[in-house]
């Protein structure tokens, strides 16, 4: 498994929903996306980003991890804030983007359960940056 790089298409590409969490190709891909963040020593990571159309992501924060399967922002800030953001399939770029301050997500655990979150600072930028890929959306175009 790799991360693949801009230009790479599939990382403009909207990504498909995801029909069965529990299915064994999606619980096998969460421990090694995480996996691969870790060896690139990234704080999220979406299917797209290893070549898999699929809306899932995971994310490391303070040392909780996050899988997110079919995540949707539901609500966000008024207040944005600029800061500089990396990015995997970007190896070495870092550029500033504007971000909502907090958001909250809807989304499915890997277990399938239905999880709400809100989240504020470089966990709401991460929320923000990964489900953008979901939705074929790079940071470059931000």
């Amino acid at each position: 498994m790799k991360i693949y790089t801009y230009p790479d298409p599939v990382l403009e590409k909207k990504a498909e929903k995801i029909k069965d969490p529990l299915d064994p190709k999606i619980q096998k891909m969460i421990p090694e996306m995480i996996e691969i963040m870790r060896q690139n020593n990234g704080m999220g990571l979406a299917a797209p980003q290893i070549g898999e159309s699929l809306r899932l992501c995971v994310i490391e924060h303070q040392g909780k991890i996050y899988a997110l399967i079919n995540p949707k922002i539901t609500s966000h800030s008024k207040g944005q804030e600029l800061s500089d953001e990396g990015c995997l399939s970007f190896p070495g770029k870092f550029i500033p983007v504007k971000r909502y301050e907090t958001v909250q997500v809807r989304y499915l655990n890997e277990k399938g359960e239905k999880c709400k979150i809100k989240a504020s600072g470089l966990l709401a930028r991460a929320f923000q940056h990964e489900t953008d890929h979901l939705d074929g959306i790079l940071f470059i175009n931000r």
